[in-house]
């Protein structure tokens, strides 16, 4: 099974830019659907964004217009530009491969917005 390591959370002011990166273990390319889930302290976990193979994305409402998922599957490799970061922003972000119930977690990591 595939394994996923995230990394570039941080800690980041308000209004800033954030990278995330997943990389996987093995090929990416056939896996139809990916995403970033986060969770804050004390809340559900929520889904933010997904991709799919052919490039097609759906985002969490509250993050529209300033985040971007993407995915290099030459680099076996998920990404989330996150922009204008708000203190709501702050999580745990996790990447996933497959549909639920299928597929891999990566390990998370925080992304901390505050001044």
């Amino acid at each position: 099974q595939v394994q996923l390591v995230e990394s570039g959370g941080g800690l980041v002011q308000p209004g800033g830019s954030l990278r995330l990166s997943c990389a996987a273990s093995g090929s990416i390319f056939s896996i139809k659907i990916m995403g970033w889930y986060r969770q804050a302290l004390g809340k559900q976990r929520e889904l933010v964004a997904t991709i799919t193979s052919g490039g097609s994305t759906n985002y969490l409402d509250s993050v529209k217009g300033r985040f971007t998922i993407s995915r290099d599957n030459a680099k076996n490799t998920m990404y989330l530009q996150m922009n204008s970061l708000k203190p709501e922003d702050t999580a745990v972000y996790y990447c996933k491969t497959g549909p639920l119930g299928f597929g891999s977690w990566g390990q998370g990591t925080q992304v901390t917005v505050s001044s």
